[in-house]
């Protein structure tokens, strides 16, 4: 049996396997690597040639820098002043689908819809109308707008490193944007216009379909020098409160809380807000309005230590049961801030540090986040699961921003290479510690990483024994007399085809040597073939389990398998309507 006959057999049971979804896409990729590698059919110096492959150490770099992104909070202060609950249906959706695509096109698309996914999720709740009609047309306008840069979606960044091999240099940062840019308007468009419509509805109360909220805390929050809220009155907070669902309880002063909700005083530097919100909407607001946390200025002069907000029950018997946390002297021995209490919905009096505790409370920590985990063990609190809760460091939103925007500028200069400039970005945002070591290789989707490091030998040794110019003659058989362009759009459909059923790197990664292999037998530039590639690969709109997006609202949104086509489909129709013209005038045969 031959390489070639082999290696088609491989690929065919790892497509099998991925369609059926049963067992992890990272797990067969790397296994198939393995057998490829005992059989023969891929030499073993090229074993693991592709985890050092550009594309593999490009994809982790901008997974570290959509991370900085998100923990300085630039990300969040343009949706916090773009996205409101107050609006219509047709225009939340408008501006959700715009900021989704926007943001795509500068960071990963699956980082910017993990990011915008909450904004929306809990417009959903304030307007009491269910998820199903925004999360789809926010996951799809995601995806379209990764498709504008080299940067915003792995295939475009595999395809690129393919261009290099066939041409002798990769696309730059925004040689996708002419296509992409209109080919995401377009669609972008339509979903607006048209797509949300066709999602299929169901009977059922909104809120069932909204992520059930997290605890609600009774917390303190301090007016320092800068907060934009001094001299103004507690009820004229009322709006901005509203937008970041938080209750303001209370006020005190010097020590002592104000009587009833103290609406009418005027706030002054040092005063402490007693709030109530969700973990999230606390730091939220307290981001939005320059406030600071209560006990916060112990961390003064130690930049190194990111903060952390964790969640603990009181059990039975617990150390801090019966007492409080200056009784404790929490902050003062151990650095670490009671923030707020949750009491089963009923409010307290005392002051959140001086409030006896009792079997059952939900308690809000912060701390350290290399110190918190031990402090909640001598507390003798079990700390809820885990979820990602480390505040948001804005005070550093002018560095993240400036240091990605000069990095992208120099590499489209030419004065330094993408990867190149990529880990300089990441560089400063582990120096500054807006992403901390800790959080560093968490940022890394490393099942893609695996799976992109595996298929990129199979490839490549497919390409060497033959079988992808096997594949580009029998579509140029198939299309023969019709000429490039219905080869052209015969591989975009495709291409489109297999990433709805498989992951778009993978697809990517056998299709871009056949788009070359069809340019090389038709004696043309290989560039539009390629970029067919680039925007077929991204498209997968029929289903949950071609792009990570679309997986990622599967749950939250209450969709079904089959209703991702019905706005799908006609989106694939016009995707690539819109797209091969575009191809042909930008990057002309």
């Amino acid at each position: 049996m031959d390489d070639q006959l082999i290696l088609f057999l491989l690929l065919g049971v790892v497509f099998g396997l991925l369609v059926w979804g049963r067992i992890r896409y990272d797990l067969v990729a790397f296994s198939a690597l393995i057998i490829a590698i005992v059989i023969g059919v891929v030499p073993q110096e090229e074993a693991f040639a592709g985890f050092g492959h550009h594309a593999t150490v490009i994809i982790a770099l901008v997974l570290i820098v959509s991370r900085g992104l998100f923990n300085s909070g630039a990300i969040e202060l343009i949706a916090r002043h773009i996205v409101g609950a107050g609006r219509s249906l047709v225009v939340h959706i408008s501006v959700m689908s715009g900021v989704s695509a926007i943001l795509s096109a500068i960071m990963n698309n699956v980082a910017a819809l993990a990011l915008l996914m909450p904004i929306d999720m809990q417009a959903a709740k304030k307007a009491g109308r269910s998820v199903r009609a925004t999360l789809m047309p926010l996951s799809f306008a995601s995806i379209l707008g990764g498709m504008i840069t080299l940067i915003g979606t792995p295939p475009n960044i595999i395809i690129a490193s393919f261009r290099e091999q066939a041409v002798g240099e990769p696309f730059g940062m925004f040689d996708f944007s002419p296509v992409g840019a209109v080919t995401a308007l377009a669609g972008v468009l339509f979903i607006v216009a048209v797509g949300w419509r066709l999602i299929p509805r169901v009977e059922e109360d909104a809120r069932d379909s909204v992520a059930t909220p997290h605890e609600d805390y009774v917390a303190e929050v301090r007016v320092g020098e800068g907060a934009s809220v001094i001299d103004r009155r507690v009820r004229d907070l009322d709006g901005e409160a509203d937008e970041a669902d938080v209750a303001i309880l209370g006020l005190v002063r010097n020590g002592k809380r104000l009587p009833g909700r103290a609406r009418m005083e005027q706030i002054r530097q040092g005063d402490i807000l007693v709030i109530e919100a969700d973990a999230e909407h606390i730091d939220s607001f307290v981001g939005t309005l320059k406030l600071e946390y209560v006990g916060s200025e112990k961390y003064v002069g130690h930049a190194s230590k990111d903060l952390t907000l964790v969640e603990a029950v009181v059990p039975e018997n617990a150390r801090i049961e019966g007492r409080s946390a200056f009784s404790l002297r929490l902050l003062y021995r151990h650095g670490v801030t009671l923030l707020g209490v949750s009491r089963k919905g009923k409010t307290f009096r005392d002051r959140v540090r001086k409030l006896d505790t009792r079997t059952g409370d939900v308690l809000l920590l912060l701390g350290p986040s290399d110190r918190i985990d031990d402090v909640v063990t001598w507390l003798g609190c079990l700390p809820l699961q885990q979820r990602d809760l480390l505040v948001v460091q804005r005070h550093k939103a002018w560095i993240a921003v400036s240091s990605f925007a000069l990095a992208i500028a120099a590499a489209t200069a030419g004065l330094i290479h993408l990867p190149e400039a990529l880990a300089l970005v990441c560089m400063v945002m582990v120096g500054f510690n807006i992403v901390p070591l800790k959080e560093l290789y968490n940022s890394i989707e490393w099942p893609v990483i695996v799976l992109l490091g595996s298929m990129i030998p199979i490839g490549a040794a497919l390409e060497a024994s033959g079988g992808t110019a096997l594949i580009a003659q029998q579509i140029i058989d198939f299309a023969a007399g019709y000429g490039p362009v219905i080869v052209l759009t015969l591989l975009m459909i495709v291409t489109m085809t297999l990433s709805d059923v498989l992951n778009n790197t993978a697809t990517t990664v056998i299709a871009a040597p056949i788009a070359i292999d069809i340019a090389n037998r038709l004696g043309v530039n290989p560039d539009p073939f390629l970029m067919a590639v680039a925007i077929a690969a991204s498209c997968a709109f029929l289903t949950p389990i071609g792009h990570k997006n679309n997986t990622l609202i599967l749950g939250p949104g209450g969709y079904r398998f089959g209703d991702y086509w019905r706005m799908g489909l006609p989106l694939e129709i016009i995707v690539i309507v819109v797209s091969i013209p575009m191809i042909l005038v930008v990057w002309p045969f």
